[in-house]
């Protein structure tokens, strides 16, 4: 996997373009933030957080999803549960993934951050194969944007606390400390 830093599109890594994003008011890359998703709620594998993020999410087919097919997000990357990874906006754009958010003293966190889905919920173990995924995809990221500092990389929770709770408890933050990429922060 490499990064196009021209681009801001990872070389060797599935993509699927979102509609659902924008420019970057200053350009500035200096956040990153873990979330957790899985349409519908616990189920792996269906193509759904595809579908969402390129806003074809069929409302018919499940209750949950006629509360959300019409919200327009999107996520940088995608981990899904065997380790694939899904590029959806270039890391030179701004995604809609953080939502109303604030990060230090800094509100709106989409317009400096890069959002990394991992295929889950707040409750369940991560698998071997998404840590795999997501190390060298975070250290990729960090060689490319140096401003994503270990103390800035947090969990959606972190920056919308109160409206959020993902990546949730299951989440092994220590893992990522342990290969250098995060480290204990003001937020957890």
């Amino acid at each position: 996997m490499q990064l196009d830093t021209a681009t801001g599109w990872c070389q060797g890594i599935r993509h699927c373009p979102s509609p659902n994003f924008n420019k970057r008011p200053d350009g500035e890359v200096s956040l990153l933030v873990i979330h957790n998703i899985s349409l519908p709620p616990g189920c792996y594998g269906t193509g759904k957080v595809q579908q969402f993020f390129q806003n074809d999410l069929p409302a018919s087919e499940h209750p949950f999803f006629e509360t959300i097919c019409e919200l327009q997000v999107s996520a940088h990357f995608l981990i899904e549960r065997d380790g694939a990874i899904t590029q959806f906006v270039s890391c030179l754009d701004r995604a809609w993934h953080a939502g109303v958010s604030r990060f230090g003293e800094r509100e709106g966190c989409n317009d400096f951050s890069i959002g990394i889905e991992l295929e889950g919920s707040d409750f369940e173990p991560f698998s071997d194969a998404q840590y795999a995924a997501l190390i060298p995809l975070c250290q990729l990221l960090q060689q490319a944007y140096p401003a994503i500092t270990p103390e800035r990389i947090c969990g959606h929770s972190d920056i919308a606390p109160g409206r959020k709770t993902d990546p949730g408890p299951a989440f092994d933050w220590q893992r990522l400390r342990m290969a250098g990429v995060s480290s204990t922060n003001e937020f957890r």
